[in-house]
């Protein structure tokens, strides 16, 4: 029992180097006996960004209007995950926008330059959730912000457990290690993800609703453009569902001028 306990714990941390910028010890490592199984904690992590973004945006609420609090918990979240699902998403679209075959859309998604559909749909996407947040009762902000960053990962999750992944086993990726999801791990990821729901009550349930369909038509798109997903597709899984959560809690509880 100890050494599984031992096990899980270096498991988590290794999903803690790998999804933020937070310090580990070496001992961790980054072999794939640690990372194969490590994405069964990427909700945890979610859970522990947004709770990170909601301590932000609620200290910043002592000296800040509501809506510079909101764009200071967003620029944590980037510092504390290095835009590591934003460059995703970036890529994703880059790929699929200006690829016409699917060693195009790869090679354009494994660039590390910047494109054009890519700079638009970041900057539309943080305009989109800063606006969305911006629309949410002050109240419920901090449970939406970790609702929909656990719930978004786990649909990530989800999307890996139903594609296969189609980078070359030869390939520098750095999701290569998280490949295998066995069920195990889908449901830890699942019920993890799934939890901070009750938060927001039925809300939570039609905020999820649409993420789930976000991340679905994300998933629809790269199985019908590659034959199956990317890390960088993940990313744009993570990110897609995440705005479809906010706008749908925006639509159900968002008032006139709660951060005004």
């Amino acid at each position: 029992m100890r050494q599984a306990l031992s096990r899980e714990w270096t498991v988590l941390l290794g999903a803690v180097q790998y999804f933020t910028r937070l310090p580990v010890p070496a001992s961790v490592g980054h072999g794939p006996a640690v990372l194969g199984t490590a994405v069964r904690y990427l909700p945890l992590i979610g859970i522990a960004v947004g709770a990170f973004a909601a301590g932000l945006y609620t200290a910043a609420l002592h000296v800040l209007p509501g809506r510079l609090a909101i764009l200071l918990s967003m620029a944590g979240t980037l510092w504390l995950t290095g835009a590591f699902h934003e460059d995703g998403l970036a890529d994703t679209v880059d790929g699929l926008g200006g690829g016409y075959d699917r060693e195009q859309v790869l090679a354009i998604m494994k660039d590390s330059r910047l494109g054009t559909f890519g700079a638009l749909a970041l900057i539309v996407a943080v305009l989109v959730k800063w606006e969305a947040l911006g629309a949410l009762p002050v109240a419920a902000l901090p449970a939406a912000l970790v609702a929909a960053h656990a719930f978004s990962r786990a649909l990530t999750v989800a999307v890996m457990a139903s594609l296969p992944y189609v980078r070359p086993a030869t390939a520098d990726s750095r999701s290569r290690p998280l490949i295998a999801v066995g069920r195990a791990s889908l449901g830890v990821a699942l019920l993890t993800g799934a939890l901070p729901l009750l938060l927001l009550g039925r809300a939570g349930l039609a905020a999820a609703a649409a993420a789930a369909a976000a991340a679905w038509i994300v998933r629809r798109r790269l199985a019908a453009r590659l034959g199956g997903y990317t890390g960088d597709g993940l990313g744009a899984t993570q990110q897609l569902a995440e705005l479809a959560f906010y706008l749908s809690l925006a639509a159900v509880l968002g008032t006139a001028t709660p951060h005004g």
